[in-house]
Order: C-alpha cells, then structure tokens, then sequence
C-alpha cells in the first residue's frame, strides 16, 4: 500500500512557504508522501524544500495586480487551475490538502473541495489573509500561528502556532544574557526580508541619543534596504557606535540569540523566532499590513510584558530612544520580558501540525 500523501498549496511569499517547508520535512521524517502546489512565482520561492516533495505547478490569478485585461482573465485562469489539480488528485488522491495562504492556493483548495477531501488551512498571522478567509468555514480545521486569531463564523480553530526554521529551532530556550552594568550591549534590528525604510528612518537617530555610557558599549546589527545602508551606517559611525548594517544577515537566530534587544516588525516569521529564542523586544507594526495583521500579532507579546509595541503612528526617536534606554538599563525588566517572550514560544508548532495532518488525514 502506498504511503499517505499530503498536498500542501502555498503562495509564492516566504510567510507562506516557511511553514510550508517545516510541514513537508516532518511528514517526510513520518514516511508520508508530500506534494507541493504552488503557481510559478511560488515554485520560484521553493528552492528549500527537500528533494523529495514533488512540484506541481498550476496556473492561478489575482485581481490585485495587472491592468484591465489582466483583471478579466483572472476566473479563466483560476478555473484552468482548479481543472488540472483536480486532474492531478484523481490521478493520485491526497489523504489531506493543506493551505497556507496566497492567491496560488486557491485551485488546490477549491479542488479538494469538491472532491470530498479532508482539508486544513494554516493562518499565520493574527489576522487571516484574503484567500484564507474565503476557504476557513470550508475546511475542517483552521491551524493558527497567532493567538488568538480572528476567525469567520463556523470557522473552527486551534492554536499550534508558526513553525520556525532548524537554525532557529537549534537555539530554542537559550538562556538570556540580561543587559550587564558594563561590557557589551548588542541590539538586533530587523524589519523584514530586506530591511524597513521607516527603522532605517528612526532607529539609528534614537540610538544616537542614548547616553554616552550606554552608547558607547552598543554593538548593533542593523538590516537595512540597499538604499538605505550607507545613510544609516553614517549616521551610527558619527555616533561612534560599533555597529553592522547589511541588506540581509544570513546568521540571524545567532544574532537574536547573542542580544539583550531586538527591534522588529511584528511579521509572523519574526514573532515565532523571538519567542522561540526568548528575547526583550521593542515591536513597530507595519502600519499597511493587510488587516492591520502585524499589530494583531504583537497583541500577545504586549499583553505579556515580553515587548514594547510602538505603532508608525507614534513613532519618533524621541519616544524609541525613551525605550530603549529604560529597558537597557534595568536588568531586572529586561529578563522579565526574555521570560514573557519565551512563554509564548511554539517551537514544536511545525510537529503539532504534522500531529493535525495525521490525525485528519486517516
């Protein structure tokens, strides 16, 4: 008998096929069979997943993008692509379909649909995506990464949180050196894949306030946007302050793990590494996410004392520069939010949704 198959449907975004790719390597360890359904641009984004996951790529839409004529074909083309998943699941039936969100998901999940086969969905924000959302009351259950998760009626729901990286999920726990009376000071700051304009705008300046004691015993990693590095090293180097501005770091968990703070968005894929590592941090939502889902997903963080949430809307060195001093120099408020933080990890999130998978997929 052949083994179970599992269909997991991603967008081509890396919110999507992070957790996507921790799913596919557990059910594989499990002895399942794992295909990948995605559209071109996703199948682009797919270069991590094992060998062994088969691609299947399937022609999908989105009316957010394209001009006229674009916007018109979009039901011709998503119904081309629910036709060949459908073609490709009779073919060979998954014991379950699982969505993680973004337009190219919508064939696979329509497809299962009207097949009859089990169907989960992965939210991993605190607010669910477009797509998501139209499929929650249709699938059997809804795995949320952030708790709690605003869910459509008849939508059931549980938390198994946002599957982290085997980097990140290596240094789960370790222990947090609290801000010490003298000796170094690292501060991490990330904004996303490459960088935010508005912490390029903000960050430096209020660290260039701090007191010259706390100043000058700061080691920064700042990721910053190409455009942005030069101005924003500059602007430490004048400062004085020993700090690494890159457009990407590809050591980030080591850096999180070595920092007494970390300045963020509050992406899902950043929430999940801070609270899995366990790390005082100071969260600025983008203010433009979809649904206002990043201001959802630091809810948690707040609630718990494991973070200062700045919204754009409020945010000026003045007021950042403010809270990064005070909780640099309490050591005792910084370790109470490293144990906050800590709390809310979910490091075996992508286990528990292998655990769902097995137990819907029978």
């Amino acid at each position: 008998m052949p083994a179970p198959l599992c269909l997991i449907a991603a967008g081509g975004t890396g919110g999507h096929m992070f957790p996507a790719q921790a799913l596919a390597e557990v059910l594989l360890a499990r002895g399942w069979r794992v295909k990948l359904s995605t559209d071109d641009r996703g199948a682009r984004y797919a270069g991590a997943f094992p060998a062994e996951v088969v691609r299947e790529v399937v022609k999908s839409a989105t009316t957010a993008r394209g001009g006229a004529a674009a916007k018109l074909g979009v039901p011709f083309r998503i119904a081309a692509g629910v036709m060949a998943a459908r073609a490709n699941m009779k073919a060979d039936r998954p014991a379950i379909v699982v969505g993680f969100g973004g337009y190219p998901t919508i064939p696979a999940m329509s497809a299962a649909l009207t097949l009859g086969i089990p169907r989960m969905i992965h939210e991993a924000n605190g607010v669910m995506g477009r797509v998501n959302r139209a499929f929650a009351s249709r699938v059997d259950l809804v795995a949320c990464g952030i708790w709690p998760t605003d869910l459509p009626k008849g939508a059931k729901g549980v938390h198994t949180g946002n599957p982290i990286r085997a980097n990140v999920l290596a240094l789960a726990g370790a222990p947090y050196h609290a801000p010490p009376p003298e000796g170094l000071l690292r501060i991490l700051v990330i904004g996303g894949s490459q960088g935010a304009r508005v912490l390029s705008d903000i960050v430096p300046e209020a660290i260039a306030a701090l007191p010259d004691d706390l100043r000058a015993r700061l080691r920064i990693s700042h990721q910053a946007r190409p455009e942005d590095a030069a101005r924003v090293g500059e602007t430490y180097l004048a400062a004085g302050i020993d700090a690494e501005v890159k457009p990407f770091f590809d050591d980030v968990p080591e850096r999180l793990e070595a920092c007494q703070l970390v300045v963020s968005r509050s992406g899902a894929s950043s929430i999940a590494d801070i609270t899995a590592i366990g790390r005082p941090s100071i969260l600025i939502p983008f203010a433009a996410a979809t649904g206002d889902h990043q201001t959802a997903n630091s809810r948690a963080l707040a609630e718990a004392g494991a973070a200062v949430v700045l919204p754009e809307s409020v945010l000026d060195a003045e007021s950042l520069n403010r809270d990064i001093r005070s909780i640099l120099s309490d050591e005792g408020r910084a370790t109470q939010m490293a144990a906050g933080a800590l709390s809310l990890g979910r490091p075996d999130a992508a286990t528990r949704l292998a655990d769902l998978v097995t137990e819907l997929g029978r």
